[in-house]
């Protein structure tokens, strides 16, 4: 199992943390505990280290297609003010990721960054509509060669505490490039051009960088 390199440093405080309890409790005569302790915290180490997995995905690129950006489940379809970057109407497409979930965040369409801004806020539940406005933030803009615009928001959610961006204004990105990752659950909102044809529905789970969400 391949890991993300955001996961380096908190598997290794987490494993040096598996093995101090160990030694701490396997001096002890507490045959049943020692074994309680052990179960408990190998099942912890196992849940972190699979958090931060990075599976291995051949990405198709298609300029036309808008490929979801996490894996997880569609929350949201629905026209709605968009009022940071558009200030007008756009095709609001949802996708929450519970701790389950594979967290990598990836580029959804080809073009250049035009617009990134980073939003501190609250930590409520990422599945409430509230969360894509008062929540920790990350706003990315998306300008494709044929002018369209496609905005990007991570959103952190009740356990997330950390949402990373990697793409500066300016770059050119595809959709094999990454856009980030949310430690823990959370959510990403995809606002679209009115009329843009989705291929998705609300409840279905989609998979990251594979699942074709709408075609421009």
């Amino acid at each position: 199992m391949r890991i993300h390199k955001e996961g380096f440093l908190v598997i290794a405080v987490a494993f040096l943390i598996w093995l101090f309890l160990n030694v701490i409790v396997g001096l002890t005569e507490e045959l049943y505990f020692r074994a309680f302790t052990l179960l408990l915290t190998t099942y912890i180490l196992i849940f972190v280290m699979r958090f931060f997995r990075y599976p291995n995905r051949k990405i198709k690129l298609n300029p036309h297609t808008v490929l979801s950006p996490c894996d997880g489940q569609i929350v949201v379809i629905e026209e709605t003010d968009e009022p940071e970057y558009f200030g007008d109407r756009r095709l609001q497409v949802s996708v929450f990721m519970s701790v389950y979930n594979v967290h990598i965040n990836w580029i959804p369409v080809p073009g250049i960054i035009s617009y990134f801004k980073h939003h501190s806020g609250n930590f409520m539940a990422a599945y409430l509509p509230k969360s894509s406005t008062e929540n920790e933030r990350a706003t990315t803009v998306i300008r494709m060669e044929n002018g369209t615009e496609v905005l990007v928001r991570q959103i952190a959610g009740a356990v997330a505490k950390r949402i990373i961006s990697y793409p500066k204004e300016g770059a050119n990105v595809n959709q094999q490039n990454e856009l980030g990752f949310i430690r823990f659950g959370s959510r990403v909102d995809l606002f679209l051009p009115l009329g843009t044809k989705v291929n998705v529905e609300l409840c279905q789970n989609v998979t990251g960088s594979q699942t074709i969400l709408a075609e421009l």
